[in-house]
């Protein structure tokens, strides 16, 4: 589980709304308190007109920006950010020595049997290309390309929110023009309209206050997310690759697992974490 990305979006959200309901007077004046609460003041925040141009056009500019396949793959999304430790380079470092191991015992023929045991794909594929005796160029030719194309599918998934955390502070803005509009138009209006300048006042600020949450508390986080999913996928391919074309040439397993361990920090071979995010 990704405790980090839920601790840091329900802060921000507790913080926000702690800001809005609760003011701090300092100093307090005579007879008032430092801290007070007021949870009416939320409902100044909902602006229906508001919600309605942000988000309805911010989701709206989205879809006719990415095609459907990329659209369609956004519930995903959020299970691949949750999952913080679905990528283990230490395990596949310990599956590469252990393959090196029957390769030097059984040579290449004997890996067969592994490969069918691998549920990654590309760890299968892998294995087989080396098992058909491939040319050690070609074998890396097709890996390397393979985490290539997964990479830039990646970039695409995560440019749509980029898009959205760009669009929806726009919307804000436009939301704010339209609340000015209707203000103006109302004060050029006999003493009648000026009843209604409070209200499309408050939609012209809040749709622009609307904006900023879903493009940096929302949209901007999942984004930076799936950047690092990928991050760690394409490390733990690039181990694969390494170790694979490694296997093929004969080298030693104890060396092997000494020159993969270079692909993760210090720390994470110190403490047998199998997480791909840890630092230096």
């Amino acid at each position: 589980m990704n405790i980090t990305y839920i601790i840091g979006l329900v802060l921000a959200l507790v913080v926000f709304l702690l800001g809005i309901v609760m003011p701090i007077n300092v100093p307090p004046e005579e007879g008032q308190a430092i801290v007070e609460f007021h949870l009416e003041y939320l409902i100044n925040f909902f602006d229906a007109a508001s919600i309605f141009i942000v988000i309805g056009c911010t989701v709206a500019i989205v879809v006719a920006s990415f095609p459907g396949k990329t659209l369609a793959s956004m519930p995903k999304h959020f299970g691949v950010i949750l999952n913080a430790n679905k990528f283990r380079p230490l395990e596949i470092i310990d599956q590469l020595v252990e393959l090196a191991q029957t390769a030097r015992k059984n040579g290449l023929l004997a890996l067969e049997g592994k490969a069918n045991e691998q549920e990654d794909p590309f760890f299968k594929q892998a294995i087989m290309l080396i098992v058909d005796a491939n040319d050690p160029d070609k074998v890396r030719a097709i890996l390397e390309n393979d985490i290539e194309c997964m990479s830039a599918r990646h970039e695409d998934s995560a440019a749509m929110y980029d898009k959205a955390s760009s669009v929806a502070p726009a919307f804000g803005m436009v939301g704010t023009l339209v609340g000015l509009i209707n203000m103006l138009n109302n004060m050029s209006l006999d003493s009648g309209g000026s009843s209604s300048i409070g209200k499309d006042m408050g939609t012209a600020l809040i749709t622009t206050l609307y904006g900023c949450i879903l493009a940096h508390m929302i949209f901007g986080p999942i984004a930076n997310n799936l950047r690092i999913r990928d991050s760690e996928e394409v490390l733990c391919k690039e181990i694969i690759v390494e170790g694979i074309m490694s296997i093929q040439s004969g080298e030693n397993p104890k060396a092997l697992r000494e020159k993969l361990l270079t692909y993760i920090s210090q720390r994470d071979r110190d403490t047998g974490s199998g997480s791909s995010g840890g630092g230096e």
